[in-house]
């Protein structure tokens, strides 16, 4: 037995995004330092503690220096967690119903349907996260030491607006997806990983309940809020874990591209994914790699939980009055 299913034809669709930006955009904000904290650690050529960084912020730039480029990311979170959202919810629906037509057990149309939804919202949701990423992430970076960060972008912004002019002045509109593949190598096998561990093990902790008996969890096939929540923020920081250690080379590597710049006959040009890795294995070895581990297995967890309870409290309250939130025996 699992919690509810809400299925995307269930949901009151103008709630489901207008709610959706609201909580999300609180969420971003809570989390947005650790977001700083790992891009600062990702592109500095020497290693520095999470602690180290955070005084170094706190003395030269204060607490505004933890939400350098804040508003340009906001604006980029609405529009891509839109197109994550709808891209999942469609994904799933479909992809579940086909497989169940084509005689594959719940348990196989589940994963497939999960699996194939992570890949498809992170896609949709990095044509447009990518450019707000290159923008956001050179905010976060301006004002920092650049005897600790080599090779930063030279370049002064007022804002997003700016840094989106002057990018595009500098670069074309080709400056805007820097990273845009090595992206959606990080991203959409993690979306994929995620969803599927997660839709998995929130179903064996729900089985393993019911098996034990613990029918204080719900009452019938409606769990109570409380376990639900449980269960859900669990779930989503198992789920976490791995995706954050997996992919954390790519996710650095991605980051220098899209911050970094490589001098050459006196012009900046644009790092190359082989002259990143060099770069990275000559400053510290694969462990390099590695760097601002801490503040993004933080922010992943806090995400993770904070985002698929919040995510999951949206499909209950957008659900259309006529559909009861009902539970479905797997």
């Amino acid at each position: 037995m699992a919690a509810a299913e809400i299925e995307w034809h269930m949901l009151d669709k103008s709630k489901f995004f207008f709610l959706g930006a609201a909580l999300f955009s609180g969420v971003s904000f809570a989390l947005y330092p650790m977001v700083v904290l790992k891009t600062r650690q990702q592109v500095s050529s020497a290693r520095s503690t999470c602690l180290h960084m955070s005084s170094a912020i706190l003395r030269h730039e204060g607490l505004r220096g933890f939400y350098r480029g804040f508003g340009t990311s906001l604006m980029g979170t609405i529009p891509a967690r839109a197109l994550y959202m709808a891209s999942l919810e469609l994904t799933k629906s479909n992809v579940g119903t086909a497989f169940l037509r084509l005689g594959f057990s719940d348990t196989t149309a589940l994963a497939a349907a999960n699996a194939s939804a992570g890949v498809t919202s992170a896609m949709a949701a990095q044509l447009v996260w990518t450019p707000v990423d290159v923008v956001s992430q050179r905010l976060m970076v301006q004002g920092s030491n650049s005897a600790v960060l080599a090779n930063l972008n030279s370049e002064s912004y007022r804002n997003g607006f700016d840094a989106f002019r002057k990018i595009m002045y500098a670069d074309g509109a080709r400056g805007f997806y820097r990273g845009f593949g090595i992206s959606l190598l990080t991203y959409a096998p993690s979306n994929a990983v995620w969803w599927t561990s997660y839709s998995m093990v929130h179903r064996l902790i729900w089985g393993s309940c019911m098996r034990n008996g613990h029918d204080d969890l719900g009452d019938g096939f409606r769990p109570n809020s409380r376990a639900l929540v449980a269960v859900q923020g669990l779930s989503a920081v198992m789920a976490s874990g791995v995706s954050a250690i997996v992919t954390m080379p790519l996710d650095t590597i991605k980051t220098r591209l899209q911050v970094l710049d490589n001098e050459q006959n006196g012009r900046k040009r644009p790092l190359t994914f082989v002259h990143t890795v060099r770069t990275l294995v000559k400053e510290g070895g694969f462990l390099a790699c590695y760097r601002g581990l801490g503040p993004r297995w933080a922010s992943m967890s806090m995400s993770a939980t904070t985002m698929i309870t919040t995510y999951e409290f949206l499909k209950r309250i957008s659900t259309k009055s006529q559909e009861n939130f009902t539970a479905i025996s797997r």
